[in-house]
C-alpha cells in the first residue's frame, strides 16, 4: 500500500511563509500526479496546486502568484511553498497522489490522500 505523509503546517502571521512537504512511501510503486488540496471549515475541498510527473503545473486561482508547487521524482516527494499568506488561506491542507502500486499482480492504480496538515494564518 502507498502511504502519503505530510509535514510543514503550522501557525503563521499574515504575509508570512510556510513550506509543506508530502512524501509517498511503499514497497513498489510509481507516482504520476501529485497535488495539494485544502478544506476550510464549512467549505468544500478545493485544488491548491497539482503537478504531473513531467512537471506540468496547475494552480487554483486564489493562490496563483503566491504559492509554488514542486516535486522530487527520485524521492517521490511534493512540496508547496506558500508565500504572502492570507487569513483566508487557513485550512487543512491535504496531499494527493496517484499512480501504480506494483505490489499487486499486474499493478493496481492508486489515488490516495494524506492525513492532512493544519495551516493557520493569523491577521
Amino acid at each position: 500500500q502507498v502511504q502519503l505523509v505530510e509535514s510543514g503546517g503550522g501557525l503563521v502571521q499574515a504575509g508570512g511563509s510556510l513550506r509543506l512537504s508530502c512524501a509517498a512511501s511503499g514497497s513498489a510503486f510509481s507516482v504520476n500526479n501529485m497535488g495539494w488540496y485544502r478544506q476550510a471549515p464549512g467549505k468544500q475541498r478545493e485544488l491548491v496546486a497539482s503537478i504531473t510527473r513531467g512537471g506540468n503545473i496547475n494552480y487554483g486561482d486564489s493562490v496563483k502568484g503566491r504559492f509554488t508547487i514542486s516535486r522530487d521524482n527520485a524521492k517521490n516527494t511534493v512540496y508547496l511553498q506558500m508565500n504572502s499568506l492570507k487569513p483566508e488561506d487557513t485550512a487543512v491542507y491535504y496531499c494527493n497522489a496517484d499512480g501504480t502500486d506494483y505490489t499487486f499482480v499486474f499493478g493496481r492504480h492508486f489515488d490516495d490522500w494524506g492525513q492532512g496538515t493544519q495551516v493557520t494564518v493569523s491577521s
